[in-house]
């Protein structure tokens, strides 16, 4: 199946757990947006957060998979889930996957908060510029977010790597 991921950190060396990401997805990762610096989101006050986006597809890994697989890859980072939209080491969200719809509590898709986050939307938009969150066209999204928000998700010059397997 395919899916968009949304990757980001902000504790110990973020552009390095950002990277493990595309590491652990290898062939699975099909584009990867820029790196964003972006302001938190959430009222948590911290530092900024390191962000970017995945599309991934494999065969064999369904949507629970894909959320399995961002959780492995979180716990290897030694995230702690401590404080609500607090600082992370890693966070791995699946925004879409295909076109599955959930309501269960343990994945929500598409991922319920995606619509009104422009560190979400801004790097998709990135390696996808056509994206759509059901029938809206992300860009659309975007628009309708407030300047500020947009303002406060920015291009930085660091690079994530697909290495070949």
């Amino acid at each position: 199946m395919k899916a968009v991921l949304s990757i980001g950190s902000n504790v110990g060396d973020s552009l390095a757990h950002l990277q493990s990401v595309l590491d652990d997805l290898g062939d699975a990762a099909t584009a990867v947006s820029a790196v964003y610096s972006t302001e938190p989101w959430g009222g948590v006050e911290q530092q900024d957060f390191l962000n970017a986006v995945v599309l991934v597809e494999e065969n064999n890994t369904d949507c629970w998979g894909w959320l399995r697989r961002g959780q492995s890859l979180e716990q290897a980072a030694q995230r702690t889930r401590l404080q609500h939209w607090g600082p992370r080491s890693l966070d791995v969200d699946v925004v879409v996957c295909d076109d599955v719809r959930s309501d269960d509590p343990e994945l929500v898709l598409p991922h319920p908060h995606a619509h009104e986050r422009a560190f979400v939307l801004v790097p998709w938009l990135d390696v996808d510029p056509a994206a759509a969150l059901g029938a809206v066209p992300v860009a659309d999204l975007l628009a309708a977010l407030p300047e500020a928000d947009r303002r406060g998700v920015r291009r930085t010059n660091l690079v994530l790597v697909r290495k070949p397997s």
